[in-house]
């Protein structure tokens, strides 16, 4: 083999070599510098330890992009800045990446969202203390704007930011301990005390044995109250009562279970059916039932024709009846004024003689 070829081969190994290398290199992260992005930054003015380049970005708890750079105001923004008048934000810049269609939604609707209260702020990821940025819509008050104040413009799309809520955890913490510290604790460990001692001496008043005693003697009386009522159950005949009611249901149940109530439900079966059968097949019965409502119909005619006679009729027997009533109430009266007539006159003895 001569010296060209070995050099030939040397070359194509190094090419094949660094061809594989990229393709590695593509397939485990060049693949998001192909990705659509969408770059934005928010401000604070509190620390973020704990937030770091890497730290995912959170859009209501679902993972949306990362944290790209952390930097001050001081040197992108406020170089020119005298340093008095310097605001010294702490600037985070993120990326959202995703579908197409998600970062020109995000590009397209990010105001919309900001106007509807939109905030970034930074949050704990369980207990090991590191920080990611999350996205969230925030109840906002309208008589109270704390977004945070500057004069520049932005290089990327601008998200406002909210305070954290570690933050206003460990703020309202060191509120307590100063208020803790400013607090007269040994004026405050004197009043405790004597409240002790006022209460051991109240303590000391209350007799205890007569107390004891009076609990003795409600305790004695419960118990008398507990054996009259064991005693009032002992001379009950509920026992007896018991057994008659259990006695009285063995018999209902034998009742229920002899043949002859059995026989009694079968035959009575028997006959409805018989019956049903025989309205359903026996045309005398159709039939009497046909004749009868005829007559019935032929009834109804009948007294609506005559309507005014049957009434005249019945207003006479009426007057019949009240008429044999006075002639009984006056044959009861005067029997023989039925026969003769009216009495004879009264005759006047006196004037005769």
């Amino acid at each position: 083999m001569d010296e060209s070829q070995k050099h030939f081969r040397l070359g194509l190994f190094v090419v094949i070599t660094l061809i594989l290398l990229f393709g590695i290199l593509f397939i485990l992260g060049g693949q998001s510098l192909f990705k659509p992005k969408l770059t934005f930054e928010t401000y604070f003015d509190n620390s973020v330890s704990g937030l770091e380049v890497g730290s995912p970005v959170l859009y209501r708890g679902i993972p949306t992009g990362v944290v790209t750079s952390i930097e001050l105001t001081n040197s992108i923004y406020e170089s020119d800045v005298p340093r008095e008048n310097r605001k010294s934000y702490v600037v985070v810049r993120s990326e959202i990446t995703g579908s197409k269609g998600a970062v020109k939604d995000w590009e397209k609707n990010l105001q919309v969202a900001i106007d509807r209260g939109l905030r970034a702020q930074t949050q704990l990821a369980g207990i090991t203390g590191q920080q990611y940025l999350s996205l969230d819509y925030m109840d906002l008050d309208p008589n109270n704007n704390e977004d945070l104040v500057f004069d520049w413009q932005p290089d990327f799309k601008y998200v406002p930011s909210a305070k954290s809520s570690t933050g206003k955890i460990i703020a309202g913490i060191q509120k307590l301990l100063a208020s803790l510290d400013e607090a007269d604790i040994a004026d405050l460990g004197k009043n405790i005390n004597g409240l002790l001692v006022t209460l051991n001496d109240k303590i000391e008043t209350i007799n205890t044995s007569e107390m004891s005693s009076a609990a003795v003697q409600l305790l004695h009386s419960a118990n008398q109250a507990i054996e009259r009522i064991d005693t009032l159950i002992a001379q009950s005949k509920l026992d007896q009562t018991f057994s008659n009611v259990n006695s009285a249901s063995g018999h209902l149940e034998q009742l229920l279970a002899g043949p002859e109530l059995q026989q009694t439900l079968t035959s009575l079966a028997a006959a409805t059916s018989a019956l049903n059968a025989s309205l359903a097949t026996d045309g005398d019965i159709t039939k009497a039932i046909v004749n009868l409502d005829q007559v019935l119909q032929r009834a109804d005619i009948i007294m609506a024709d005559n309507q005014y006679d049957i009434n005249s009729l019945i207003r006479d027997l009426k007057i019949t009846a009240e008429n044999l009533k006075q002639l009984s109430n006056d044959a009861k009266l005067n029997p023989s004024g039925i026969l003769f007539g009216s009495p004879p006159e009264k005759l006047n003895l006196e004037e005769k003689k």
